[in-house]
């Protein structure tokens, strides 16, 4: 231990032309033609719906979505997204909605980047020859996991959560490593907006990456004489509990049933939404999420000091704690998604970084490994023709065909190839690690920015721009008090962009016995049902169907009026008397109604 070298310490000058840098490049990653595409169902429409309706109701409380309370997340991300749709002339520069709804996940990645390369800047670790450069490498690693490539441009909740809660954990290793210069209290406000994004989770999944850390040192009376974890609950006690306390008030039983009950409680103890995955589910995940920089993460781990090192130096025991406390945690959650695994990604970035401060045999066979993945990964995309055209989807019939003739496979095959040869010279030329691993990550960086996006901005072409010509089509064939429905693929961005609300049912006989019952009964937030022949009841409903549903014997013969086809999807005018006739004759051989039963995933 003596004899290891002092960190190279970083000028105030350096360490702003690094944070820029690292600003710059989250930029380009994240926000790069981040409202080309619109919202990808299934879920962000519905968080964009919900963020949207609180800044046009001004009912900042309560998320809702279709004429429904939203009560799966806290309110964090949704006032995010409403403060965006309430900026002016959002037409002109959001004209597909999708850029406010994503702006907190893109905020959120980049500000951890710059939060870890900002770490590693004040507080460079022992063997670390080249902080500048490390800073830089873990905010790349981080960035270009492949989970937050996707969740960092996703309108959903998770990027917002990883964001908050590991600013937070930095923020409390900053404190541990150095009271003299950071004070106690931030990291806990910060964890306070991490409960109001996600809930208790966040208290969890920091308590316990802290108690590992203190059980891995031995060590328990220092984390808690300088991070005051008593006082600092008391203060994110104090800024996430308010909102749920309202919220109770106001909405009752029903919140406390499915927030606390169903999403919070029966997610960890038992399998929702048939998300049943094997217990070993987040080992295959961890190694995905590094790609390609999997073998330096697992050297990293494999290299975390088992004895005391100062509290400055202990950066790689504390990430790893970090990492496990995320893997123990939802390993024992009884329902499992990729997502969950977020929250671990900044701390397998600064493994990954940390595995290239020090000249080795393993970590020239680590560097080895992952040249020989993007080689892989290189090779895997040079035969694209070979496995595209075995690509399946009933939404994205020509996804396949476009795919090649687009000729963005042969981009990212480029990429790739480029990658691992220029790492191979750095390898050859024996030079330090951290150049050969910035020598991968620009490649990659470019393959994202010019190959990945525009992979995603066809797949938007061919899946959700027929759903926006049905929603248009529908805004310009509505009558007045005519219900609009969606029947077979469940599209929640339907009702994003017609902004009214859709009655939606699936495919089952049975859906469209639903779907007669509740145009006539169903009450929600801005629609009523009403029976034919009463007052206010509209003779027809406008559907929209998609060309598998509508071929089954239960939807033939009911003599709709066509009003176009748009992709896989018809916009009909159906007769509700027709649709009330068919629905009898299915009641009459035993299909009921069952719509009235609680649903917690309704929309």
């Amino acid at each position: 231990m003596h004899g290891r070298p002092l960190p190279v310490t970083v000028s105030c000058r350096q360490r702003r032309q690094v944070l820029a840098l690292v600003l710059a490049l989250g930029v380009l990653i994240t926000l790069w033609r981040l409202g080309a595409t619109g919202l990808m169902d299934e879920t962000p429409p519905l968080f964009a719906a919900a963020g949207r309706a609180m800044a046009e109701t001004g009912d900042w409380l309560t998320p809702r979505v279709n004429g429904l309370p939203r009560y799966d997340k806290p309110p964090l991300v949704y006032w995010l997204m409403g403060l965006g749709y309430s900026l002016p002339v959002r037409d002109l520069w959001d004209p597909l909605g999708s850029w406010a709804a994503r702006l907190p996940s893109a905020l959120a990645a980049i500000a951890l980047m710059v939060t870890l390369a900002d770490t590693l800047l004040r507080w460079p670790q022992p063997d670390d020859e080249q902080p500048r450069a490390t800073a830089v490498i873990s905010a790349l690693a981080f960035g270009l996991s492949p989970l937050v490539l996707v969740w960092s441009r996703t309108a959903v909740s998770d990027s917002l959560l990883c964001g908050l809660l590991g600013i937070s954990l930095l923020l409390q290793w900053r404190r541990f490593a150095d009271p003299s210069y950071v004070s106690w209290w931030p990291a806990w406000i910060v964890l306070g907006f991490a409960v109001l994004v996600k809930g208790p989770v966040a208290v969890v999944l920091s308590g316990l990456a802290l108690l590992l850390f203190s059980a891995l040192r031995r060590d328990l009376q220092t984390p808690w004489r300088r991070l005051r974890p008593l006082p600092g609950l008391l203060i994110t006690a104090l800024i996430s509990l308010p909102w749920y306390a309202l919220e109770l008030c106001v909405e009752g039983q029903a919140f406390w049933d499915s927030f606390f009950g169903y999403h919070n409680l029966q997610r960890f103890t038992s399998v929702v939404n048939d998300h049943l995955q094997p217990w070993w589910f987040f080992g295959p995940v961890m190694v995905v999420a590094a790609l390609p920089f999997t073998p330096l993460l697992l050297l990293g781990l494999a290299r975390v000091p088992r004895w005391r090192v100062p509290p400055e130096h202990s950066l790689q025991q504390f990430a790893s704690c970090w990492l496990v406390a995320v893997l123990l945690f939802f390993t024992a959650a009884a329902t499992k998604l990729p997502s969950y695994w977020l929250p671990a990604t900044p701390a397998a970035a600064l493994l990954i970084a940390l595995a290239t401060t020090s000249r080795d045999r393993l970590q020239r066979w680590a560097w080895t490994a992952s040249i020989g993945l993007v080689a892989c990964l290189a090779i895997i995309f040079w035969l694209s023709p070979v496995w595209v055209v075995w690509i399946r989807d009933p939404e994205m019939p020509s996804l396949a065909s476009d795919l090649l003739g687009s000729g963005l496979v042969w981009r990212a095959a480029l990429w790739f190839s480029l990658a691992a040869v220029l790492s191979s010279v750095v390898l050859v030329q024996r030079k330090s690690a951290a150049i050969g691993l910035l020598s991968m990550q620009i490649p990659l960086l470019l393959f994202h920015v010019s190959a990945l996006i525009p992979i995603a901005e066809l797949a938007d072409q061919l899946r959700q721009v027929p759903v926006r010509q049905v929603a248009d089509q529908m805004k310009k064939q509505h009558r007045p008090g005519e219900p609009l429905a969606m029947v077979g693929a469940m599209k929640p961005s339907l009702h994003f962009h017609t902004g009214q609300v859709i009655v939606f049912e699936g495919r089952s006989n049975g859906a469209l016995v639903n779907l007669a019952d509740r145009l006539a009964n169903e009450q929600r937030r801005g629609w009523v049902g009403h029976p034919l022949g009463t007052k206010d009841a509209s003779d027809t409903v406008l559907i929209a169907i998609d060309q598998g549903t509508s071929s089954q014997d239960h939807w033939r013969g009911l003599h709709p009026i066509d009003l176009g086809r748009f992709g896989i999807y018809n916009l009909w005018r159906l007769d509700r008397e027709r649709l009330e006739q068919r629905a009898d004759v299915l009641k009459a051989n035993g299909v009921d109604a069952d719509w009235r039963q609680p649903r917690p995933e309704r929309f």
